[in-house]
């Protein structure tokens, strides 16, 4: 029998993956987000990046997108079921060989980039 916090991590991850599309995304796809921002009023703010990370975790999966902003490289963490973002859309499929692509933090710019 297996534990019930495992049964009940999934049950909810499969519920949430009913109530909203997401798409099947790995490590150097690029996702278009919209993320509502808890600021004074709540915003939707567009997110483009390229996805380095990922960490499955049933309920807790994470991934991390980067993006150029200015010419200077930002990354960011979203939880994959987070209820503040409201779409998530893959732009573009690249192929990676890698799970985990952190070499991207130290080439050029040019190569984190999307267009």
């Amino acid at each position: 029998m297996k534990h019930l916090m495992n049964v009940l991590t999934q049950e909810a991850a499969q519920t949430l993956r009913k109530e909203r599309n997401i798409p099947d995304f790995r490590p150097g796809d690029v996702l278009a987000l919209r993320v509502e921002v808890p600021e004074n009023k709540r915003r939707v703010s567009l997110v483009r990046g390229i996805v380095i990370s990922r960490r499955n975790g049933g309920i807790n999966t994470t991934f991390r997108i980067r993006r150029m902003m200015a010419g200077v490289g930002v990354e960011m963490v979203f939880p994959l079921y987070s209820p503040n973002i409201k779409e998530i859309k893959v732009v573009d499929r690249k192929k990676a060989r890698r799970a985990k692509l952190f070499y991207l933090r130290d080439k050029l710019a040019r190569l984190s980039t999307f267009n």
